[in-house]
């Protein structure tokens, strides 16, 4: 029997069969993840989009932390300690169902837990850590301000002592999951630089109203916080945190998420596209038939398994002893953002008026990723950030 005749059927879906370079922990992610998700979030999702909310969040958060979800990649604690690749294949599927899930997930795990894990003292990560990762407890992580995003160094929330005491004074913005959060993470500016400080929302002083009327991620918490003079022990401060680096190593960990979450966002958008195409019929035939949207199809096709080999490839940087460098996460970061939101829009075009209709994800898909192309670093920064590591030169100081 010749190789051809044993060949198996090629799958739409994945094309270049690169499902099957998972381990058999990543397959079981996957499924768990996507079969919750189909089950429990995606009758509904469209719904909490268009309401602008997330119905009984602190359920769902215990779902994540029993599906073992929430800092899942930490080791310890209550903490799953999966591998880089399983974590971000449970990221491609919560974002294939809604960004605003994996943000939820990332901010958890990848921001809040893991600076925690990273620069707290022992106390502070037994007493937040376990019941983070069994979502009893929700946190968040303060670090952009009103008037400093891109550039967090310049940050004007202040930490001043006061006898043994920090006094915390400022602003954040735009804090996913702020409203809803028992503890958040909060960098400040301090006689000897940037310093990270872990703070009971309950605190007098801290307060972290909602932002409203947005119309992207939302299905997701966004708010402001507000510290007033929020007093905090000693204790309060991370120890292992020094300088603008401290925060900036948490978001590399967040961004590797983003890179598989994209995908899904991706994906998603790509398989509504295919099956729309299969089933609309124009002047007697599929619109699937015609050559111009076949080309549509191939083209997102091509630019999602390109994004899917990159993260891959990440993954099993992330997972080796040498490590993953910034500029590497950058670039993933800035390619499969990028081109999953050009996937959505050329999905929204394959579907016509449809395609502006919560009846399908596709509009969602696209308006959440532009706000996942701005979060984490702006299209901006990570394109200087890797022009500076390809050239020597640093283009924006």
């Amino acid at each position: 029997m010749s190789a051809s005749t044993r060949r198996a059927p090629l799958d739409p879906v994945d094309p270049l069969g690169l499902e099957a370079l998972l381990g058999d922990e990543d397959r079981a992610v996957r499924d768990t993840v996507r079969q919750y998700c189909d089950d429990r979030i995606a009758p509904h999702i469209g719904d909490w989009f268009e309401r602008g909310e997330i119905p009984d969040l602190p359920e769902l958060a215990r779902d994540f932390g029993s599906m073992g979800l929430l800092g899942m990649h930490l080791e310890g604690y209550g903490c799953a300690g999966t591998s880089a690749l399983a974590y971000g294949v449970a990221c491609r599927e919560l974002e294939a169902c809604d960004s605003g899930l994996r943000s939820f997930v990332s901010v958890q795990g990848s921001l809040a837990m893991y600076a925690l894990h990273r620069f707290g003292s022992e106390e502070q990560k037994q007493e937040w850590l376990p019941r983070m990762a069994a979502g009893e407890a929700i946190g968040c992580f303060g670090l952009t301000e009103p008037d400093h995003g891109s550039d967090p160094a310049s940050m004007r929330t202040r930490a001043r002592r006061d006898g043994g005491d920090w006094v915390l004074d400022g602003r954040k913005m735009w804090i996913t999951n702020g409203a809803v959060a028992a503890v958040a993470v909060v960098w400040a500016q301090t006689d000897d630089g940037i310093r990270g400080f872990a703070v009971p929302t309950d605190a007098p002083g801290f307060s972290a109203p909602l932002i409203k009327r947005k119309m992207s991620l939302r299905a997701s918490v966004t708010s402001e916080l507000v510290l007033d003079g929020v007093r905090l022990p000693a204790s309060a401060e991370l120890p292992g945190a020094r300088g603008v680096s401290a925060p900036l190593t948490c978001l590399n960990e967040a961004r590797y998420g983003i890179v598989w979450g994209a995908l899904g966002a991706a994906r998603s958008a790509w398989q509504a596209a295919a099956d729309y195409a299969g089933q609309r019929e124009q002047f007697g035939k599929p619109i699937a038939a015609f050559q111009l949207t076949q080309q549509k199809l191939v083209d997102m096709a091509l630019e999602l398994h390109t994004g899917t080999l990159t993260a891959l490839h990440l993954a099993r940087l992330k997972d080796s002893e040498s490590g993953v460098h910034p500029a590497q996460i950058s670039f993933g970061k800035l390619n499969n953002v990028r081109e999953a939101i050009e996937i959505c829009r050329t999905a929204r075009t394959i579907l016509g008026a449809n395609g502006i209709s919560l009846e399908y994800p596709v509009i969602r898909h696209m308006n959440n990723l532009e706000s996942v192309l701005t979060y984490e670093g702006t299209t901006e920064m990570h394109t200087l950030s890797l022009g500076q590591a390809l050239t020597g030169h640093a283009a924006f100081r």
